[in-house]
């Protein structure tokens, strides 16, 4: 038995649900930002596989797309971390409901 296309996409798909389920049910803002990792790493995994697998001319944009999408998930990380820890100096709370930065 081969691992073939199949497995790689059940794969992602899980681990995308794995990553919406998190991102859903935490209320600390890291916990939500580690969901959104993780279903980020899925799509690259998606992207990757039918990189591999798919017969074209161009059998790299695959790999293209999901090295744009590691910076753009490297500069996610690194802004929404920086905005968690100046809420966490101003509020004293990393809760998701307790983000109410209207009120003064």
């Amino acid at each position: 038995m081969s691992i073939g296309i199949e497995h790689f996409l059940t794969v992602g798909a899980l681990l995308f649900c794995l990553g919406l389920a998190v991102a859903l049910s935490k209320r600390n803002a890291i916990g939500v930002l580690m969901g959104v990792e993780l279903m980020l790493n899925a799509v690259n995994l998606t992207l990757i596989t039918f990189s591999r697998f798919s017969v074209s001319e161009r059998p790299v944009t695959g790999q293209t797309f999901a090295v744009f999408i590691i910076t753009v998930a490297a500069a996610e990380a690194a802004v929404a971390l920086a905005l968690a820890v100046s809420v966490y100096r101003n509020r004293e709370t990393v809760d998701v409901d307790q983000f109410n930065l209207l009120r003064s």
